[in-house]
């Protein structure tokens, strides 16, 4: 099971990455935008460094052309490094582009899925990771339990070495759902891992522990004042 952050934010990476068992860092345009005007290579290139090695970083194409998402690719590869997962919307232009990145021995995550179709045509195509978009799909009248339940049946019929990372939510329940049906990976903005750890009932368990030991130990006491 591997958790990954949706973000390009440095204070949050940073932050969440020396708290949670997180497997790496994704983005996309859109995410990017949020981080306003960036000095965009230079950016990634600072999440890689806070993220490491043998976390995953994956970076999306913006052309829409095949000659222009090779392009995009080789040079997301260039001057970041060759490790980055390429980021390819499972389009007729970007199978191709999967298929020849994976020739090349590039690390490749389709993205943009909403249907079981084009998942298995992804995974045929050889992609490391296939990223359905939960939240997008239950919009859309598609049911991303079972589409997530029977993308994982494919891999294991298939014995494919391609991994299911979920992406778009809106809640921490529909990242349990994605995992619980056959998700190997979730990828999610920081506001869903708060909104999960934010709970009153936590704080309120951790106050009350913390009371009865004081009740017992006296004010302000610690195991190691003891």
């Amino acid at each position: 099971m591997e958790f990954m952050l949706d973000t390009a934010n440095i204070t949050d990476i940073k932050r969440y990455v020396d708290a949670l068992p997180i497997a790496g860092v994704t983005s996309n345009p859109s995410i990017v935008k949020k981080e306003g005007k960036i000095d965009f290579f230079q950016h990634m290139k600072e999440i890689r460094g806070i993220i490491g090695e043998n976390r995953s970083l994956h970076v999306q194409v913006v052309a829409k052309d095949y000659e222009g998402m090779i392009k995009d690719a080789e040079t997301i590869l260039e001057k970041i490094d060759q490790k980055v997962f390429i980021k390819v919307p499972v389009s007729e232009v970007g199978l191709k582009v999967i298929k020849e990145l994976k020739r090349r021995g590039v690390n490749v995550t389709a993205t943009a899925i909403y249907t079981k179709f084009q998942a298995y045509l992804a995974i045929a195509a050889g992609a490391d990771y296939v990223a359905p978009y939960f939240n997008r799909m239950e919009n859309l009248n598609i049911d991303p339990r079972e589409a997530i339940f029977e993308i994982a049946q494919e891999i294991k019929r298939t014995d494919s070495p391609t991994k299911i990372v979920a992406a778009s939510f809106k809640n921490a329940g529909q990242v349990n759902v994605a995992l619980e049906n056959g998700s190997q990976a979730a990828t999610m903005g920081v506001d869903i891992i708060q909104q999960a750890l934010a709970m009153p009932s936590i704080a309120q368990a951790v106050d009350d522990f913390t009371a009865d030991w004081e009740a017992t130990f006296g004010k302000s006491s610690t195991i190691t004042s003891l």
